[in-house]
């Protein structure tokens, strides 16, 4: 079994192996083969690679007999010329946002592996790419908050006078959420927090953050599948609105988190309450990406609105991306050796699996996922 590992296309840093992986690979009986200059942007130079077990080529060498492939962001089909029909495709595929992708990978015969569709069970946490990449980018959300205030964050006391702490609010407290409450603290913000989860109340206090919450109105369970946020009733979405503009205008920092799997991020912050807080704020929104949780959010982009300064977070795991790659790639690893089968020398997928069934788009040259009929 030969094992294909892609270089990302430009503004890509992460890779989707590292030496240990590889040398893993290797282990169970697998050939690896690198594109040239695939870890330099996480700083694994080619000679790393080598030394773990793996052989270097173009993309059409590294492509030729490999059964798997692996990369980071889904390549287009056409990028894929060379590879073998029922070799396994496994990444991040964009399968909502990139359907024609999805398609070319059907037409090419690949069986394509979308890991943010990863289940969100107890079986499949060592697996999920949407939390080892989250985690990171909720720490780096509030580092970066910390690099564009022009303040301190703890509370200081010196001979010349006693600085503030930082108030902190954190809007959306899935795995980003939470490491961006942790990471606030560890830096001696006054952190609050809210979601529209009441389950996850015990869980910022555990982080010693206030829980900010609407309390008596229908909707609050907010709990939708695999753990994600629902889309929540209006008289909730009216209450909370409320709730955040009185809270809102009394912090410094503002980190949103928001999203609803495929359906673009929910409106949490307007022009008004925006205005409300004093000049100097920061604002990071993780939703960027998605449309904004922030009236007048940029992706990618950093504005200043009403004196306040808001940063259109774009993957901020991108920007971590020697660890980023570490934690995917072992994500990688944790499926695919999962389903290693030793005396055939590749992984066997079963049809009837629920990680299999819930990750895979095409399969035997069509498109097979029941959210994409």
């Amino acid at each position: 079994m030969k094992i294909a590992v892609l270089k990302e296309g430009a503004g890509e840093t992460r890779c989707a192996a590292i030496p240990e992986t590889v040398k893993k690979f290797v282990a169970l009986g697998a050939e690896v083969a690198v594109e040239r200059g695939a870890g330099a942007g996480a700083s694994i130079p080619d000679s790393e690679f080598e030394t773990a077990g793996a052989k270097l080529g173009d993309r059409g060498e590294v492509l030729k007999g490999a059964g798997v492939i692996l990369c980071v962001n889904g390549p287009d089909a056409k990028d894929l010329a060379g590879a073998a029909p029922g070799a396994l495709l496994v990444g991040a595929l964009d399968p909502a946002g990139r359907r024609d992708a999805v398609d070319g990978y059907a037409k090419a015969g690949l069986d394509a592996l979308a890991m943010e569709w990863m289940p969100r069970i107890t079986r499949a946490q060592s697996m999920d790419i949407l939390s080892s990449q989250s985690n990171l980018a909720g720490y780096k959300a509030v580092v970066d908050a910390a690099n564009a205030y022009k303040r301190a964050f703890p509370m200081m006391m010196t001979a010349a006078g006693t600085v503030s702490p930082a108030k902190a609010f954190v809007m959306g407290v899935g795995v980003a959420g939470l490491q961006a409450i942790a990471t606030a603290r560890r830096l001696g913000a006054q952190v609050s927090a809210t979601d529209v989860r009441s389950a996850t109340r015990e869980q910022i206090q555990s982080l010693g953050a206030k829980p900010i919450f609407v309390e008596n109105v229908a909707g609050i369970e907010g709990e939708g599948s695999g753990g994600y946020a629902a889309e929540m009733s209006p008289e909730y979405q009216k209450a909370q609105a409320e709730l955040v503009s009185g809270h809102i205008a009394k912090q410094d920092i503002v980190i949103t988190t928001a999203l609803i799997p495929g359906k673009p991020a929910p409106r949490l912050i307007s022009d008004a309450q925006i205005a409300s807080m004093r000049p100097g704020s920061v604002i990071v929104d993780m939703a960027a990406g998605a449309g904004g949780n922030v009236e007048g959010t940029v992706a990618g982009e950093t504005v200043e609105k009403h004196g306040v300064t808001i940063i259109g977070a774009a993957n901020l795991a991108r920007s971590l991306a020697a660890d980023a790659s570490a934690l995917f790639a072992r994500n990688l690893y944790n499926f695919l050796s999962a389903f290693w089968e030793k005396d055939q020398n590749k992984p066997v997928l079963p049809d009837d699996d629920e990680l299999v069934k819930g990750i895979r788009l095409t399969h035997g040259g069509k498109v097979v996922h029941e959210r994409l009929s």
